[in-house]
């Protein structure tokens, strides 16, 4: 019997995201993979679905104070405090070895103090190439302004959202905090403002106590929890997400392999972020595209789309 051409080649894991096509729906979170370049020599950026770049700024910041990494039973703590180079110093330094990357589908993330920030980070890089999507950073809770606050008011984020879709020429993402009441509320209003897409979730407001000296172990005091910790609480969000809203919902929180990600599709999600495993593993990303293609090889799904949210209950 002749074999099926279509099949030989294996699963299809395309996806589409806000209108930009992904190899594989396996994205490297941002804050956990730099700029993208500086993985470059690590693994092999065209087999992962997409990066997106650490939180850009309207100025450059040092962050929070040391310590700010603190590892924990079932993943980490960080308050790093969206340390970058601002998103001038990013356009000018960064942006032109990004170019340079194999067709890799690079997504700058925003963040700003303030609406205007977020609306000059988005003026600055709307007249430069090669970013093909924004992630709207409505979640951080490590700074005291701008991040969270704005992710778990619906007025703010309602705000924020429609002023930045009115400037952006690039599909926008908004990426949510967890730390609210109703995940599928702040859904609605992200997506009711004109957001293209969601990204959820960001780390869990924690803390974490040195008994010895009664001190907190971060210097922040607080800091954001991730890791298999929150998988379980990420996917309950992400399923109630994809139920709030009709645009794509992106999922992440503790994926450490492939079927951890078959468990966010199935939720809902048309695509995931991986982050904390890349501390553990600098190829982590990688590893869990391929093993993905591999999972739906092997469990007979002919293309990855047909996961998202099928979910049986």
């Amino acid at each position: 019997m002749a074999s099926n051409p279509a099949r030989s080649k294996g699963p299809d894991m395309r996806v589409t995201l806000a209108g930009i096509e992904l190899r594989n729906p396996v994205i490297a979170a941002s804050g956990t993979f730099g700029y993208g370049i500086e993985f470059d020599d690590i693994l092999s950026l065209d087999r992962i679905g997409a990066f997106v770049t650490k939180g850009l700024s309207r100025e450059p910041m040092v962050g929070n104070p040391a310590p700010r990494i603190l590892e924990t039973a079932a993943g980490m703590m960080n308050a790093i405090g969206l340390q970058n180079v601002g998103v001038r110093a990013f356009v000018a330094e960064k942006l032109p070895k990004i170019l340079k990357l194999r067709g890799t589908v690079a997504i700058a993330n925003v963040f700003g103090f303030s609406i205007a920030d977020c609306l000059e980070v988005i003026h600055v890089l709307n007249d430069a190439p090669g970013i093909a999507m924004y992630e709207l950073n409505a979640s951080c809770p490590n700074t005291s302004h701008g991040g969270m606050v704005f992710g778990t008011n619906p007025e703010l984020l309602g705000e924020l959202t429609a002023q930045c879709k009115a400037i952006a020429r690039r599909p926008l993402m908004v990426k949510l905090s967890p730390n609210v009441t109703s995940i599928g509320q702040m859904a609605r209003v992200a997506a009711d403002c004109g957001a293209d897409a969601l990204s959820l979730v960001n780390t869990f407001l924690a803390l974490a106590i040195d008994v010895e000296t009664r001190r907190p172990r971060i210097a922040n005091v607080t800091g954001g929890l991730s890791g298999p910790a929150i998988k379980p609480i990420a996917l309950r969000m992400v399923h109630e997400a994809s139920r709030a809203v009709r645009i794509p919902v992106v999922g992440m929180g503790g994926i450490l392999t492939a079927e951890d990600a078959v468990e966010f599709l199935l939720a809902g999600a048309t695509a995931v972020q991986v982050g904390t495993a890349s501390y553990a593993d600098p190829r982590a990303t990688e590893n869990i595209a391929n093993d993905l293609r591999k999972w739906c090889a092997s469990h007979n799904v002919a293309r990855v789309t047909e996961l998202t949210g099928a979910l049986v209950t």
